[in-house]
């Protein structure tokens, strides 16, 4: 970093430091060594975050008749859906990342078999009874 910028950050972060904190003006220099001194080291490289796939087993062990456990964060989720937009996956991709089968769940069994009873209870997804009449167009 360049001299002027470091001088800036550090400038900025004492002076926040010190909106929020009480400090003795004997402890500033301290501090404002400290705080240069953090920024001139220079920061090591992020893990690059490489996913092994899982084992069958664990593939295995990750669907649950309750819930569907992430591999992102190991939570089980009923829906992985929303969980895995948040982490900027679709399920398609999701399934890429971690070797999953192309036919791996997404929603738990359980919930899924509620969901379907409570649309059934409703009346979705079945053609009407009876006659249906189709009115006709008046004649001209």
């Amino acid at each position: 970093m360049a001299d002027t910028t470091l001088l800036v950050l550090t400038t900025q972060i004492v002076s926040n430091y010190l909106e929020k904190n009480r400090s003795s003006i004997g402890e500033l220099p301290a501090l404002i060594a400290s705080v240069h001194g953090a920024l001139m080291q220079p920061t090591p490289a992020p893990p690059t975050e490489e996913a092994s796939a899982p084992s069958t087993a664990q593939i295995r062990r990750s669907i649950r008749p309750d819930g569907i456990v992430s591999f992102i964060d190991g939570r089980t989720y009923q829906q992985l859906k929303r969980h895995l937009s948040t982490h900027g996956f679709t399920p398609q991709t999701y399934r890429e990342k971690f070797g999953l089968p192309n036919d791996y769940p997404i929603v738990a069994a359980v919930y899924s078999a509620q969901r379907s009873a409570l649309a059934k209870a409703a009346g979705l997804g079945s053609k009407r009874r009876g006659k249906t009449t189709k009115a006709k167009a008046p004649k001209r």
